[in-house]
């Protein structure tokens, strides 16, 4: 079976991460599956939602799964299917507030998500923050939250077909299936 591409788009709160993703959904021309981790808990969540879907096309599929990734992509990731998970972190935050998982769970998970996307006959497209600008959070789930969602980033990174860099509204390709050899001489396994 032949695998899909896979794409992961970063960059900092409100840098237009989701936006390129949704262009880059469409421009697939295929069927997309929009997978939102998002829970909305309160008003503010509600409107935010809200917004998101008024940008996506009347013609996706919306899945709406918080904790269990590798199962809609079991599901849904067919050949000629488009798969835009959004996002990375919000699915990171459910694992360890809602399903209380510990920093080893959470790693192993998120390995296991990265080859399973990577596998995935479907083209995946994965959004995520960049969370290794800022400041060191000040409490022990804040860090271990940045540690975990920073290592996901790296192990995805390091699979994936595409990789681009949202600043300011801008992608920058960072990584591109022209660069040949580009893992081996950049993104050596197991390196921070």
């Amino acid at each position: 079976m032949q695998r899909g591409r896979l794409v992961l788009v970063t960059g900092g709160v409100r840098s237009g991460k989701s936006r390129f993703a949704e262009e880059l959904a469409i421009k697939t021309a295929q069927e997309v599956i929009y997978v939102a981790t998002a829970r909305i808990t309160d008003e503010e969540m509600a409107r935010r939602v809200a917004k998101h879907k008024a940008r996506r096309p009347d013609y996706w599929r919306t899945v709406e799964e918080p904790w269990d990734l590798n199962r809609v992509l079991r599901e849904w990731g067919e050949k000629g299917r488009t798969i835009l998970v959004d996002c990375l972190g919000t699915y990171i935050t459910n694992l360890l507030l809602e399903k209380g998982i510990n920093e080893e769970e959470a790693n192993l998970a998120l390995k296991d998500f990265a080859r399973v996307a990577w596998s995935s006959p479907a083209d995946i497209i994965i959004v995520t923050n960049e969370v290794g600008w800022g400041v060191v959070p000040p409490y022990p789930l804040g860090r271990m939250f940045r540690d975990i969602l920073g290592s996901a980033n790296q192990e995805i990174a390091y699979l994936a077909d595409e990789v681009y860099l949202m600043v300011c509204g801008i992608p920058l390709e960072i990584k591109s299936l022209a660069q040949s050899g580009f893992e081996k001489l950049f993104l050596k396994k197991g390196q921070a």
